[in-house]
């Protein structure tokens, strides 16, 4: 059937794209005060927020004492000093709330015998400014992204927030630079849904799917920052991927930090624990990137275990069946289904996984998303909010603390909410929709649906997901990226000429793969383009070429806008180093 050109056309007060963490707890709280509609590509409670396992982290105290200056020299430490502090210090400050709050609309914590919510240790978490662990993460057992969507959810629907489930995103719409709604596609029925909207959230998630291992969801192609820069809003610190310590060798799937902190370790093919001598302090509770890197050179010295010598074991038998079972039962049928081990009586195989993207689009701590204005000062973009892992508010930098995604959600998604309420309350007329509206999505999914190409997108997703892997990883050099960034050029034109097979309209999988290809290009020009740039290493990016951190040069956000012709034009921005408040860390306890 010929795909028809009419729009739907929806008016809403508040409109949230995307139904994880961030845009649940988003709705709900713009819900209470305005009409708010949310577009997902899944139903809710499949968001990719449901496989975050270790907890969210607050400075609740509850096992040792704890505060929120704490916590901020963790993350801010955590960033390599890319962070920007006045996000940071917003985000460690509204912690606890955003936990109490959580638990008051019925999250089933875990609990400590007294009957407070359980915190388990998680690596990067200390007291005394770095010289103690601490026990910060809020846990339920190991499902506490499950739970956290399920009880977000159900409030949203107690509040009356309309849900438009397995619709996908295909054009922000923008009206001289006022935001004024979104196009999706029907992908139940086929069809095209203009969202007329006052504000907009984008909540759509990271964009860890470039790479071949990942234990990211298929939903996590980068939609929501591909949209955000075909229209002219540049992706901030693309470059900064975090790559997981403890992936499943062979599978992806993830492993808890909560599992290092619940006492597992890891050893090499010699039964040897080399985060003894990778990290003779924080050892196997390191920061994520310090325990990648350890693995990766144990992995490059050939001294992993299996017949290809390529992956690590994580040992946690010595626990106790009882106590894994308790705390991780999520973990061992997790182990048991993907790598056929039972974690009480034998090692779970690992590898180094893509996990988490520190860039995306950029933010102030109120959720606002910023452009850089010709004072140079940052410009609010009217109307337009992001959070969660499609945001760089910047509070994560050049790599993320364990249990500070979960907060980022609840504490950005309440912010961007609060926000976009009252920027729709204070504006009593809708924007004024262009006369193009939508036209640049209609035209994509026609072109799609109508090609008559050679080219199939399954070959040049799986072949550009392997060269990020290869050429843009845990360890990055000049030659590879430069060779990568040929490669992607090819890809693009490769693209150009892909048609889809499948010409229906209803559950069309195969069209929202090639709309996803052409996110995930969009997103990998911008990671290219970067870390070739960015000639040092810090956090998640690593350069073998470059091997120190510079900050005389390279303490700064990297800026990507999308060309014409799919290539990235890079600029750059300060960091915020000033905190919201005068409370500073004296100067004889910072422990740098």
């Amino acid at each position: 059937m010929p795909i028809q050109d009419t729009i739907t056309v929806h008016r809403v007060g508040a409109l949230v794209v995307g139904a994880g963490g961030a845009g649940l707890r988003a709705a709900l709280e713009a819900g209470r005060q305005v009409d708010t509609a949310v577009i997902s590509e899944v139903f809710p409670t499949r968001s990719h927020t449901v496989s975050a396992q270790g907890g969210i982290g607050a400075s609740l105290g509850n096992v040792e004492n704890d505060n929120w200056q704490f916590h901020m020299f963790d993350t801010v430490k955590g960033s390599d000093w890319l962070g920007d502090q006045d996000a940071i210090e917003f985000m460690c400050r509204e912690a606890p709330s955003v936990v109490i709050e959580l638990e008051h609309l019925g999250l089933p914590f875990s609990r400590l015998e007294d009957g407070r919510i359980y915190q388990r240790a998680f690596g990067g978490h200390t007291s005394n400014f770095g010289q103690n662990e601490v026990h910060r993460s809020c846990a339920a057992a190991d499902r506490t992204g499950h739970a956290m969507l399920h009880t977000l959810f159900e409030e949203c629907l107690r509040q009356g927030v309309r849900f438009y489930n397995e619709f996908f995103m295909l054009e922000l719409v923008m009206n001289q630079g006022v935001i004024c709604g979104a196009l999706a596609w029907d992908m139940v029925k086929g069809g095209f849904h203009l969202f007329h909207a006052k504000s907009v959230l984008f909540a759509t998630g990271g964009y860890a799917r470039v790479f071949r291992t990942t234990s990211n969801a298929h939903i996590c192609s980068g939609d929501g920052v591909s949209l955000a820069m075909r229209a002219g809003i540049p992706g901030e610190d693309l470059e900064f991927l975090q790559f997981h310590p403890t992936g499943i060798y062979g599978a992806g799937n993830l492993i808890t930090e909560g599992v290092r902190g619940e006492g597992g370790y890891l050893v090499n093919c010699s039964d040897t624990r080399f985060m003894e001598l990778c990290a003779p302090h924080e050892k196997d509770l390191a920061c994520r990137d310090v325990v990648s890197r350890g693995m990766a050179e144990e992995l490059r010295g050939g001294r992993g275990c299996g017949i290809g010598q390529d992956y690590l074991l994580l040992k946690i038998d010595h626990i106790g069946a009882d106590k894994i079972m308790e705390r991780l039962p999520g973990i061992w049928e997790l182990a048991m289904v993907f790598a056929g081990v039972d974690c009480t009586k034998e090692p779970i195989p690992v590898v180094p996984t893509a996990h988490y993207s520190m860039g995306g689009i950029p933010t102030n701590y109120r959720g606002e998303v910023v452009v850089p204005g010709p004072d140079g000062q940052e410009t609010v973009v009217p109307g337009f909010y992001a959070a969660g892992e499609a945001a760089c508010a910047s509070v994560h930098g050049a790599n993320r603390l364990g249990t500070n995604s979960l907060l980022d959600l609840m504490v950005f998604g309440r912010e961007g909410g609060k926000r976009m309420a009252e920027y729709a309350l204070a504006n009593e007329a809708w924007p004024e929709l262009p006369e193009e509206a939508g036209q640049a999505g209609v035209a994509e999914v026609k072109r799609l649906l109508d090609g008559r190409g050679s080219e199939r997108l399954g070959p040049i997703m799986e072949e550009m997901r392997g060269d990020m892997e290869r050429h843009c990883g845990v360890f990055r050099l000049e030659k590879d990226m430069i060779q990568l960034k040929e490669k992607l050029a090819k890809y693009r034109e490769r693209y150009a000429q892909v048609s889809v097979q499948d010409k229906g309209q209803a559950y069309n999988l195969d069209l929202i793969e090639a709309l996803e290809l052409g996110h995930m290009l969009d997103v990998c020009e911008g990671i290219c383009r970067g870390a070739l740039a960015r000639e040092e290493s810090r956090g998640g990016h690593y350069r073998d070429d470059f091997p120190k951190r510079d900050d005389e040069n390279w303490h700064k956000h990297t800026l990507a806008y999308l060309e014409p012709d799919g290539s990235a034009r890079l600029d750059y921005k300060p960091v915020r180093m000033q905190p919201l408040t005068a409370e500073t860390i004296p100067p004889a306890e910072r422990n740098y």
